[in-house]
């Protein structure tokens, strides 16, 4: 949430705008996105920047909606394991789906992002992270909300990456995920009304707990929000975080 801005819409622009310029994207260059979800990013980057994209998500229905949503832009979705992802780009992003890998695969996981980028590309990681390598997702959220969900420490991170990357930048701003949180919460009551007889208190009081609870952590500073920006050989004079 730069200064000035007060929507989540625009919030969510300047983030993807703020991706698109820590790897320098250019007109025409290629970009893998590791667990694409919705598209998002590739839409962003393919419209804006003028990228040709293409991302991996296990979801057939995301990539469908992907796929209609941005028809006329230079989008592929493929429907995979992220390991299957094969291909070589100039740039790799990967935003809120490291949470899921599990702290067992992080070392496979950095090794295929090395795979997919060009020698003077970057790879720029967008991920949750907690303050202690031994903590655990809480019961409740695993339970309900995020199945085997992972959230990783910056040692596990670095432990990773050793002889793989070289970090050229680390940028946490978990606290600008408070009040997205509460704009979510504030999103999700105004459209209650619509979804109550469907979906019953029960529904409400679970996502309403999850959604401010989450807020109160990152408020607290006991959950972060980190972009990694990662380079394979060293960026060549250094590299400079975009103002």
């Amino acid at each position: 949430w730069p200064a000035g801005v007060t929507t989540l819409d625009a919030a969510q622009d300047a983030k993807l705008d703020l991706v698109c310029r820590k790897i320098g994207l250019k007109a025409g260059q290629t970009v893998c996105d590791i667990g694409c979800g919705w598209g998002a990013f590739m839409g962003f980057a393919a419209e804006k920047y003028g990228a040709n994209c293409v991302g991996v998500t296990v979801s057939p229905d995301q990539a469908a909606y992907g796929r209609e949503r941005y028809r006329d832009l230079p989008v592929e979705f493929q429907v995979k394991d992220y390991r299957q992802f094969e291909g070589r780009s100039d740039h790799v992003v990967s935003m809120g789906m490291f949470e899921h890998v599990g702290h067992k695969n992080y070392r496979a996981y950095f090794e295929k992002a090395a795979s997919l980028l060009k020698p003077d590309g970057l790879f720029l990681l967008h991920s949750i992270g907690k303050n202690r390598r031994a903590s655990t997702l809480d019961p409740w959220t695993e339970r309900h909300i995020f199945p085997n969900g992972d959230l990783p420490s910056l040692g596990q991170v670095g432990d990773a990456l050793d002889g793989l990357f070289v970090c050229e930048d680390l940028h946490d701003f978990g606290a600008d995920y408070d009040p997205t949180l509460m704009a979510w919460h504030a999103n999700f009551e105004a459209a209650w009304p619509r979804f109550a007889g469907e979906l019953g208190e029960t529904f409400r009081r679970k996502w309403r707990y999850y959604l401010l609870s989450c807020a109160g952590a990152f408020r607290a500073r006991e959950l972060q929000l980190w972009q990694w920006v990662l380079s394979k050989e060293g960026v060549r004079g250094g590299w400079r975080r975009p103002q």
